[in-house]
């Protein structure tokens, strides 16, 4: 294989950042097989809950697609706790950084603040705030946010559910990755579902 010229940035030549950056193009056409290896090493992740992370996020990314969520949300579901082996105390914006270039704002939004939002749900149980959510509840995407954590993660932990395969999310996980990164026309689309405007969900809490 080549190698640059240099050990210091600041000698390389014309050559050498041109090599770098075809082959960085190339790796980055790899990016979503190895979010697919991430996704399939959750199954080894974070004991204690009667399913695997792994089967979390297919439990999620199910939920999401039987509810009419659009390509961006499903895989968003399908994604959004990648960081949990790398990040446990920041997982939400390791996901959210993830998808960024990819989906609609609303959705990196979601992801980023999906950690926040589910506690709702426990932190009670532990002596913890749980409803600093709130604070955002005149964000426009506050209801995506609580559709979000309400019916596709929180509900997400049950054995008995029929969860899709890895392989069913796969084509899709694809597509959204095989996106121009940061195309305003994908960062700046409207939410949309599969059938219609994006339902409102605000009664989470």
């Amino acid at each position: 294989m080549q190698h640059v010229t240099f050990t210091q940035m600041q000698d390389g030549t014309a050559a050498d950042y041109q090599l770098l950056h075809s082959l960085e193009q190339a790796y980055i056409q790899t990016l979503p097989e190895r979010l697919l290896a991430a996704l399939q090493d959750l199954s080894e992740s974070l004991p204690g809950y009667q399913i695997s992370r792994l089967e979390h996020s297919l439990q999620s990314a199910s939920r999401a697609e039987d509810d009419g969520a659009d390509i961006d949300m499903v895989v968003a579901a399908l994604l959004h706790d990648i960081g949990d082996v790398l990040a446990p105390d920041n997982h939400s914006q390791m996901a959210a950084a993830i998808i960024r270039p990819y989906v609609r704002a609303e959705v990196t939004w979601v992801v980023e603040m999906h950690g926040l939002f589910q506690m709702q749900f426990y932190a009670h149980h532990l002596g913890k705030p749980h409803d600093g959510h709130l604070a955002y509840a005149k964000h426009p995407w506050f209801d995506s946010c609580q559709r979000f954590c309400a019916l596709y993660d929180q509900t997400s932990f049950d054995p008995a559910y029929p969860s899709r395969p890895l392989s069913h999310f796969a084509p899709l996980l694809r597509t959204v990755f095989a996106r121009q990164p940061f195309d305003p026309a994908v960062l700046q689309e409207p939410g949309k579902a599969a059938q219609g405007v994006w339902p409102q969900y605000s009664n989470a809490t």
